[in-house]
């Protein structure tokens, strides 16, 4: 069972699926096409959210995706985030999911190993910065969407990709050290979990 706290955030998010711009819905439809493409075939569904350092956007995308699969039931389907650099899973970020009803753990250490919680009976999803290409990554047959355009334009080939899908978000450290820090943090990750939770039922329709 959901967390009722984040139960209460996703079914706003749900009820907020008529904010996306259609040239954003267009994107998103894309991806959802690819993740039942591969479910028609039986196979796994894999998608790699890459961004530059690995500390924001990308985890948000990540968690949220599969918070959203978990949410519609959709099986068969792992989510795994990345960069072209390897930095830490920014504690502000970390701190705005917590806000939205996450449950986390932290170990500590220079690139915490953090555990991400939707509910207590499933695996928490660990979440931790390293480069797309890492071991704890696929090396093949997955989809890379990138998370920022930076990565976009850095990265123009990522191997072992079958497929490749550009869903870009502003950064929110543009509010590091403001008083508009935790605003623009929420946003980000309302914007990203709205447009994960349109994406998956996406899926769900067309099962």
């Amino acid at each position: 069972m959901i967390f009722s706290k984040l139960k209460s955030y996703i079914n706003g998010l749900v009820s907020n699926f008529g904010s996306i711009p259609s040239d954003r819905v267009k994107d998103l439809k894309t991806v959802a096409d690819y993740i039942l493409s591969k479910k028609k075939s039986e196979e796994m569904a894999r998608l790699n959210y890459i961004c530059t350092h690995n500390s924001r956007r990308s985890h948000l995308a990540q968690i949220w995706t599969q918070t959203a699969a978990a949410y519609y039931g959709i099986k068969d389907l792992e989510t795994y985030s990345g960069g072209t650099e390897a930095t830490a899973f920014n504690p502000r970020a970390v701190a705005a999911i917590e806000r939205a009803g996450f449950k986390v753990q932290n170990p500590d250490g220079e690139n915490p190993r953090y555990e991400v919680s939707f509910s207590d009976e499933a695996e928490p999803m660990i979440c931790f910065s390293k480069k797309f290409y890492d071991d704890f990554n696929p090396d093949k047959n997955f989809a890379a969407i990138m998370t920022c355009s930076d990565a976009d334009e850095n990265c123009p080939f990522v191997p072992g990709a079958e497929f490749r899908k550009s869903i870009t978000y502003v950064d929110p450290k543009v509010a590091d050290g403001t008083d508009k820090e935790a605003e623009v943090y929420d946003e980000r990750c309302k914007q990203i979990a709205t447009e994960m939770f349109y994406m998956m039922s996406l899926l769900r329709s067309g099962l």
